[in-house]
């Protein structure tokens, strides 16, 4: 418990910092797209590692340049203003695997869809869906200011549903929500982070998110919690089937950057095409 709470004490004021310096300081966007690049490249790393312990025969390096190429797009916002590209980028990526994994597999073609399979779920899953945190640091300078208010109120919704579940779980958690996957979880835990999602929520609105009123604001928090749930419980599902208790050990107390990313992973995309067509 010590050890979790004091690395959230050093990493949490580096990601607010990344997240609010641009209001004073344009070019401090690329701290936050360096920090989601690193953190997304560990992600991606930590997947393949899950899988190699099941010998799925991902092929790692096709799967960094499939993401690479993503990221560049994602960095020019590249879902609202290139999506014809986004989606040729994936289908060239497609390409480029399907071709490689022919030959890489030539001697013995038993495990080249299950190798196929998963270099490209890799690549979708921790790439492509979070690279949409990317372009809502990047795709909404055109309004001063609601980047930051973005990333502000979904960093704080998460954490809070996080910290309210983790709380409410360990005080009065009793039914158990999917103990086949994640025996930790528990209903009463799920209540506690929807609640907890709501409040911060309105305390955004209210504190210096006006622009998103209670009526938005409180609802996306609630389906943002109810997705995170969701990605934390698919993470623990790969875990499980690939034995694992955390995807990594890197961060003391909370496990690997793909323990931390599942559940922004899951809501990344909602909160940008939500911003896309409200803002």
């Amino acid at each position: 418990m010590k050890t979790r709470i004091l690395t959230a004490l050093i990493a949490l004021p580096v990601i607010i910092a990344s997240i609010i310096l641009p209001l004073w300081w344009p070019q401090a966007v690329w701290i936050f797209v360096g920090i989601a690049a690193l953190a997304l490249a560990a992600g991606l790393f930590e997947f393949y590692s899950l899988t190699k312990k099941l010998e799925l025969k991902a092929d790692a390096a096709i799967g960094y340049l499939g993401a690479a190429a993503l990221f560049v797009g994602f960095v020019f916002d590249a879902p609202a203003k290139a999506p014809d590209l986004l989606l040729a980028t994936l289908a060239g990526f497609a390409i480029v695997l399907l071709i490689s994994q022919t030959f890489r597999f030539k001697a013995d073609f038993s495990k080249m869809l299950t190798g196929i399979g998963v270099t490209m779920l890799g690549v979708v899953y921790v790439a492509f869906m979070g690279g949409f945190l990317v372009s809502i640091r990047t795709g909404f300078e055109n309004i001063p200011g609601l980047s930051t208010h973005l990333l502000a109120y979904f960093f704080l919704v998460i954490f809070a549903s996080d910290i309210g579940a983790y709380f409410a779980g360990r005080a009065f958690g009793k039914h158990k929500l999917a103990p086949a996957i994640s025996p930790g979880k528990t209903v009463e835990g799920l209540i506690g982070g929807l609640v907890s999602a709501a409040a911060f929520a309105a305390l955004a609105t209210w504190w210096f998110f006006p622009e998103l009123p209670f009526k938005c604001s409180i609802p996306l928090a609630m389906a943002l919690a109810i997705v995170g749930v969701l990605g934390d419980l698919a993470e623990s599902a790969m875990k499980r089937g690939s034995g694992a208790k955390d995807a990594a050990s890197i961060l003391p107390g909370h496990g690997g950057f793909l323990d931390r990313l599942d559940s922004l992973l899951f809501g990344a995309p909602i909160l940008y095409y939500f911003a896309r067509f409200y803002f």
